[in-house]
């Protein structure tokens, strides 16, 4: 089942619908972590947001990672999310819908 799915409550037999965790603050920005059950184990899932000039930006996120329990999902969840953002920060807004970064294509 897609990240997508489970937020939204699509419902298959193997996952289920992600539960958000109460939002974190870090450096402007809001990390909710949205870790859903699949195949019995939490997969790593959140949303990264925030407000810039009156707009709402949001950045959806997966991993591989699973974990047994909610709490420990939760957990590397938002240490993921931190890790993105002190990689990328406001960079990971500007890339086009799919995730593939953009290509300049014009002759010099």
């Amino acid at each position: 089942m897609s990240f997508f799915s489970a937020l939204f409550g699509r419902r298959g037999a193997a996952a289920e619908t992600a539960r958000v965790a109460a939002p974190v603050e870090y450096k402007g920005f809001v990390i909710r972590a949205a870790p859903y059950k699949n195949d019995g184990h939490y997969q790593t899932a959140g949303i990264i947001e925030r407000e810039c000039d009156g707009v709402h930006q949001e950045h959806r996120f997966i991993r591989a990672d699973a974990y047994a329990s909610y709490e420990d999902a939760v957990t590397f969840t938002i240490n993921k999310a931190r890790q993105i953002i002190d990689l990328q920060g406001e960079r990971i807004f500007d890339r086009p819908r799919g995730g593939a970064a953009a290509v300049d294509n014009r002759q010099t």
